[in-house]
This record gives structure tokens, C-alpha cells and sequence, in this order.
């Protein structure tokens, strides 16, 4: 891995010329550029582990630029994609923002336009990759949690009361108020709400 951190544009195109042009665009307002002539070199590099986005030719000479878009999303790269194209029809742009493209440019396109979508892109890929390490956080608590306390976390985020949880669990009231402390302890919840939010996000399935 590359120090981690420093926004990186990746380009894919198989015309030097085309490549070499928008990475010194790219190097020239202080972003790190890389670029490769097909996908397939983009797959087996080693990539920078920090906010990046990536400028995909739509007409590469391995593998169309939205068919290599669906094989990202299959090996579960996510990345915002900037397409660029000297052949955009209406069609192809509307199947590759439906299939979550950042931007589609046609060739040829203004400088200004390109860098202001590698900007929101950037900042997009930012945004997903905080969501990811909160998730990531959430899900190594809960990991913390025993299997009693996953049932206890489960039913009070579902809206039992102590006493219908005692019930449910055949345990007292004062045993399931311990493991409701733990799990609020455990999960650094500060009310009832966040840890629901919390079981929200990490897509626990709510008690019958």
C-alpha cells in the first residue's frame, strides 16, 4: 500500500497521449495521478489506500468502459467513476449513471469540467469511506457483545420493556437491566435512539 491519506485520480486509456495529458491536469492543481492503459493493469496495481476517484475511457480495446464499471462493482471495488468519451450517446450515459457514475464527459471537454467532477468525486469517495469506517467501528463493538446481549440489544431496540424482555428471555427484570447497561456500555450508546440507530445501520433483524 502508498501512504494513505493523499487524493489519488486513477486514469484509464489506452491512448498515451490522452492519459499523459490528464494526469499532468490532474498533478498540476497538487493531486496524485496514476494512470494505466487497460483495467486489467488498473487490477493488479497496487492502489493508494485514501479518498480516489477514477477517469474511465467508455471504448477501452479489452473491455468497455461500463462493462468494466459492473466488473468493479462485482469484485466490490467502489469507486466514483468519471467517464469520458469521444462517442457519448444519451443511452450510454444514462446506463452508466444509473450504474452509479460520478460524471460522463464527452470529448472533447473543458479542463475546468473535468476537474470539478474529479472535486466531487473526490469528495464523494470521502463521504463513503467515513460511512464505511463508522460502520466498520459499529460492527467491532457489536463484535464485543455476547450472544445474551445480542437478544437483550435485539429486543430493546425492537421496543420491549424490561419486564416483556424478562419474559421473553425467561430472566429477571434486574438480570436484564444488567445486560442492557453492558450492551449501552459496550456499544457507547448514550440513549435508546442511538442505539437504535446504531442497529439501524449495522441492518440487525429487529425481534419478532
Amino acid at each position: 500500500m502508498k501512504s494513505a491519506g493523499v487524493p489519488t485520480v486513477f486514469i484509464i486509456d489506452d491512448d498515451r497521449g490522452v492519459r499523459q495529458s490528464i494526469q499532468d491536469l490532474v498533478e498540476s492543481v497538487g493531486l496524485r495521478a496514476e494512470s494505466f492503459a487497460t483495467g486489467q493493469e488498473f487490477l493488479g496495481s497496487k492502489r493508494a489506500d485514501g479518498p480516489c476517484c477514477l477517469v474511465l475511457d467508455v471504448r477501452l480495446p479489452d473491455i468497455s468502459g461500463l462493462d468494466f464499471q459492473r466488473q468493479l462493482t462485482d469484485a466490490g471495488v467502489q469507486i466514483p467513476i468519471i467517464f469520458i468519451t469521444g462517442h457519448g450517446d444519451i443511452p450510454m450515459t444514462v446506463k452508466a449513471m444509473k450504474s452509479g457514475a460520478a460524471e460522463f464527459l464527452t470529448k472533447p471537454f473543458r479542463e475546468q469540467d473535468l476537474l470539478e467532477a474529479i472535486q466531487q468525486a473526490l469528495q464523494r469517495n470521502r463521504a463513503t469511506r467515513e460511512q464505511q469506517s463508522e460502520i466498520d467501528d459499529l460492527q467491532k463493538r457489536y463484535g464485543t457483545l455476547t450472544a445474551r446481549e445480542r437478544e437483550v440489544m435485539s429486543l430493546v431496540v425492537s421496543g420491549r420493556l424490561n419486564k416483556q424482555i424478562a419474559s421473553e428471555l425467561g430472566a429477571s427484570e434486574t438480570t436484564v437491566k444488567i445486560h442492557r447497561g453492558r450492551v449501552m456500555e459496550k456499544m457507547q450508546a448514550g440513549s435508546l435512539a442511538e442505539l437504535v440507530r446504531m442497529a439501524d445501520r449495522l441492518k440487525l433483524p429487529s425481534a419478532k
